[in-house]
């Protein structure tokens, strides 16, 4: 019997073929959406990410120099490092203990909108993103 079964050298029928091919096509068209999305949010979190390290390099520069309640992205070279933000145009400031971001890349992650009319995102806002 296991001969007869081992003789048995048919392939794969058009049908089991075809069979095989739209399964998979359920499988991508399932899966690649899902990645997409996946995709955006890192991308999202890398924003946030790097706007909470900006706030972080303002805190080692106030430390520095507690005079200090603004700076710019170029008063924060020395403090930070790898910034990919996409126009290099952000400002952060210090107000009453809190320090908060102004044009910089976080502000376009969706659920993140500034606290006041000015369009600074407080950093309490950013770390409840990046939750």
């Amino acid at each position: 019997m296991l001969k007869k079964f081992l003789k048995n050298d048919r392939g794969l029928t058009l049908v089991e073929l075809l069979a095989v091919i739209v399964i998979l096509g359920i499988i991508a068209a399932i899966a690649v959406p899902s990645i997409g999305s996946i995709i955006s949010k890192s991308k999202n979190d890398a924003k946030v990410a790097e706007a909470i390290q900006i706030i972080n390099g303002a805190r080692l520069a106030n430390a520095s120099d507690s005079t200090a309640t603004t700076w710019t992205h170029t008063s924060l070279t020395d403090y930070i490092s790898k910034v990919e933000d996409e126009n290099l145009d952000y400002d952060v400031k210090l107000v009453d203990g809190e320090y908060y971001i102004k044009n910089h890349d976080a502000s376009s992650v969706e659920g993140l909108t500034p606290d006041d009319d000015d369009d600074y995102l407080s950093e309490e806002q950013l770390t409840d993103a990046s939750k």
